[in-house]
């Protein structure tokens, strides 16, 4: 049988379901047990003293049951009533019998009073008010007869204390369970926040603790983040050293085309200029998202402003509509580079583009549409990847870029812990590009 249906209701902290496993035993265990006390031993009990009780309150019944008047039923069942430790007298014709339960826990009263309306006749009002008295209201043919005797003849003393202890112990050593588990689940909470925030682009100070097994998994956490840290500074310093590198015999390019004739130079200077923007394009995805740390950025703002330099550059761009309000943690600086890419891809491809910014509680999204010819889905894959050149869905005569535009938003996006998606523009008809970060 699939449990699947069961899923949703779920806790999904590790905090939640380590206390429900540690709890739901623990409550079935004291449900059985108390079920088990109350069915099996404690009516059982109740039901014999119950029995015995109604017996001695007829043998008194019996006893007054051929005297003509109240003293005289009185003084013919003193014997009886001395022996059996009882006190009887009878109430006022105006006097009403009161019965009910003195306390909210005695759970076992219900049942003596059920089973003494069954077996004494005649029997008005039942009234247990505390731990002590038992009072029986019966009528008789010289008025209501008040009986008095001890509680504890009619069920256990105190048939709650079993109950009440479970309980206490069980809250008590399920309280001391949970704090020893949130000091031995602390170590992972610890380790998957550390993870988290490297995943968002963040360096969180980390130290492995905990028990062996959560020791060794921080270990491996630590080694794998330094291996990342230190390809990233290789590649970085890799493509700005080759980048630099090829500065100088372009600028000397540069300088010696200037000394030639206009019309002879004008066709090496536009090759020169087209090395220029690869370099430019190569050392902007060597970069990537690494050269600031986050920090809490009003994302309208940025965006508006965004827009705003890209109408002064002369692209067609418009922001459209902003929904939701508040800081997020974000580098300016990426930022601004992956929306200015695929601003300038939407203006280079089609006419004009339109962006829209939608803030949650749990997101941030930065969608750019444009009404160009748009990437097919079989393609949208290989056209993140650097290098990436479609053909058939971008006219490459456009632009003179090498394929590193999306792969450089989307190498920004996932440093910031979030990620690029693709799709046609239901408004534009070109394409959908969505920059989503998680809040």
């Amino acid at each position: 049988m699939s449990a699947r249906w069961l899923k949703p209701y779920m806790p999904r902290s590790l905090y939640a379901r380590a206390a429900l496993i540690l709890a739901l035993p623990v409550i079935v265990v004291l449900l059985v047990v108390a079920i088990a006390f109350l069915q099996k031993h404690l009516e059982d009990v109740t039901g014999q003293m119950v029995r015995t009780a109604s017996r001695e309150v007829n043998l008194i019944l019996d006893v007054m049951r051929g005297t003509e008047s109240q003293q005289q039923a009185i003084a013919a069942a003193r014997p009886d009533l001395s022996a059996l430790q009882m006190r009887a007298q009878f109430l006022d014709p105006n006097e009403q019998p009161v019965s009910g339960y003195g306390r909210w826990y005695d759970f076992i009263a219900p049942q003596i009073e059920k089973e003494l309306d069954e077996l004494v006749p005649g029997i008005q009002a039942v009234a247990l008010p505390n731990s002590q008295d038992a009072k029986l209201f019966i009528a008789t043919h010289l008025g209501v007869l008040e009986l008095t005797f001890d509680r504890r003849r009619l069920s256990p003393a105190a048939p709650h204390q079993l109950i009440v202890t479970m309980l206490f112990f069980a809250i008590l050593m399920t309280s001391i369970s949970f704090l020893y588990m949130r000091n031995q689940l602390r170590p992972i909470t610890r380790l998957a926040k550390a993870a988290q925030a490297f995943g968002r682009g963040r360096i969180v100070p980390y130290s492995p603790s905990g028990a062996v097994e959560v020791r060794a998994a921080g270990s491996a956490f630590l080694d794998m983040r330094a291996r990342i840290e230190r390809q990233i500074e290789q590649r970085t310093r890799m493509l700005s050293g080759v980048s630099h590198d090829l500065r100088t015999p372009l600028t000397r390019l540069k300088l010696g085309l200037a000394m030639m004739p206009e019309e002879e130079a004008a066709p090496l200077l536009r090759d020169v200029n087209e090395m220029q923007s690869l370099l430019d394009a190569f050392l902007d995805f060597s970069r990537g998202a690494s050269e600031s740390e986050p920090e809490e950025v009003d994302a309208e703002v940025l965006v508006s402003q965004i827009v705003r330099d890209a109408n002064r550059a002369g692209y067609d761009v418009e922001l459209v509509s902003t929904e939701g309000q508040g800081l997020s943690m974000l580098r300016p600086v990426s930022i601004r580079r992956a929306l200015e890419n695929l601003i300038g891809n939407a203006v280079r491809y089609g006419n004009r583009a339109e962006v829209s910014l939608s803030l949650t509680p749990k997101s941030l999204r930065i969608r750019v549409e444009d009404d160009g010819p748009g990437i097919p889905p079989e393609q949208r894959t290989e056209a993140v990847k650097p290098f990436s050149r479609l053909d058939p869905a971008r006219n490459q005569n456009q632009g003179t870029g090498v394929g590193l535009g999306l792969a450089i938003v989307a190498d920004i996006a996932r440093a910031h812990g979030g990620t690029l998606r693709l799709a046609k523009s239901e408004r534009m008809g070109g394409l959908c590009a969505d920059i989503i970060i998680g809040r």
